[in-house]
């Protein structure tokens, strides 16, 4: 793992390959690990593949008690990100909450962006979708998080679809589930950073942005999951009415985590859509 100290806060990643750079983006309790399959991929095809830990939960350097984590927030730590490697013209693949934060910094910071791949993500009134969308009031209550890192250590826990039941279709190997949730375990820190975002996601900020995603021009690749049980087909629909450059491809046997599901289609979509 490398790191980088940002304005924000030091945040770590790892790269591979060389080329022009991919950026990827994960969701909410995960981390770089989910692109796992998909970079080695993408990087033996010319590209410069950077995973960084984005500040989800499943970070393993807690950020500084000041930073804004705030949606808007992470989004503008993914654009600091981008100018401290000097990184422009990136490609952009995020999903699930990742999905959200491409959002806000396609509207908010685009300027060193120069396409994004959108797989199953929250958007418009779902951030969080069902059955996660009452996360943030439970994140207000004292002792929910610390409670929820201690119950998620229970694979009983791990397979209910209010969980990570059904984000990958044939599951998510137990060595991975315990590198995503042993930080929030360990770490009070770690803990704080996840109560703060999670409390502060609010579906006015996908709303937001969707009123200024028509001003973002460059090309966008929506990656649906044929058999998605979390992000509604017509989430990618909308989008693609709103994007002036967007096409909408399905990738068959997945959910939502496709870079779990079906990794070598992703990275073979990918590459056709970054050459």
């Amino acid at each position: 793992m490398s790191t980088v100290v940002l304005p924000s806060g030091e945040v770590e990643y790892v790269e591979q390959g060389a080329g022009p750079a991919v950026v990827f983006v994960h969701g909410l309790l995960v981390n770089g690990k989910l692109w796992r399959k998909v970079v080695p991929q993408v990087a033996a095809a010319g590209f410069r593949c950077i995973a960084p830990d984005w500040p989800l939960g499943a970070h393993r350097i807690p950020m500084p008690a000041n930073a804004d984590l705030t949606p808007p927030g992470v989004a503008k730590l993914i654009a600091e990100f981008l100018e401290a490697l000097d990184l422009t013209d990136v490609t952009v693949v995020a999903n699930d909450t990742g999905g959200a934060l491409t959002q806000l910094l396609m509207t908010n910071h685009p300027e060193r962006v120069g396409r994004v791949v959108l797989t199953p993500c929250d958007a418009f009134e779902d951030f969080f979708p069902p059955p996660f969308d009452r996360m943030p009031k439970l994140a207000s209550l004292p002792g929910a998080i610390w409670l929820g890192s201690r119950l998620l250590q229970l694979p009983i826990v791990q397979h209910q679809p209010s969980t990570f039941g059904w984000l990958a279709k044939r599951g998510i190997p137990a060595e991975i589930l315990k590198d995503y949730l042993q930080p929030i375990r360990d770490s009070a820190a770690i803990r704080r950073d996840a109560t703060r975002f999670i409390g502060a996601v609010d579906k006015k900020y996908t709303l937001n942005a969707a009123t200024a995603l028509e001003g973002f021009t460059k090309p966008v690749l929506l990656v649906r999951a044929a058999d998605d049980r979390i992000f509604k087909p017509h989430l990618f629909d909308r989008l693609a009415k709103i994007l002036p450059d967007a096409t909408i491809i399905t990738i068959e046997d997945s959910y939502s985590f496709i870079p779990e599901d079906q990794p070598d289609e992703l990275a073979r979509r990918i590459i056709e859509f970054a050459c």
